[in-house]
């Protein structure tokens, strides 16, 4: 499972985002879909079980084949442990966040953190 922190990714790159961020999500859920779907790997993982975590202005962002789209209630970050705490005890989970606490919290559940260009390359 491959945990997204939208909101870090999408600011990792100053291409305007912070104009439309709903639009700026659903950019990147529809990059991610299209590679799930061509059977290209994220990251260095192939095959993958993605989902996004959004907030904020981008919460009305839905799922789509290939990625579900969780609309955290308040924190983003709190959003993002909950998924993690909820997979089962086997199951690998990479979560994608240049956010450094969020990451410290992540790999205490067990989790291996990757920064935004992890997802891009």
């Amino acid at each position: 499972m491959v945990v997204v922190d939208v909101a870090n990714v999408i600011g990792s790159r100053p291409d305007g985002w912070w104009r439309d961020r709903a639009a700026a999500a659903t950019r990147l859920r529809d990059e991610l879909a299209a590679s799930v779907a061509a059977g290209h790997p994220i990251g260095d993982l192939s095959p993958v079980e993605l989902v996004l975590v959004v907030e904020g202005k981008a919460g009305g962002v839905g799922s789509v084949p290939g990625v579900e789209v969780i609309s955290a209630p308040g924190s983003g970050d709190d959003a993002i442990v909950d998924v993690v705490r909820s997979r089962g005890p086997d199951r690998p989970v990479v979560v994608v966040t240049a956010d450094r606490e969020l990451r410290g919290r992540v790999a205490a559940l067990g989790a291996v953190a990757h920064g935004p260009r992890w997802l891009r390359r």
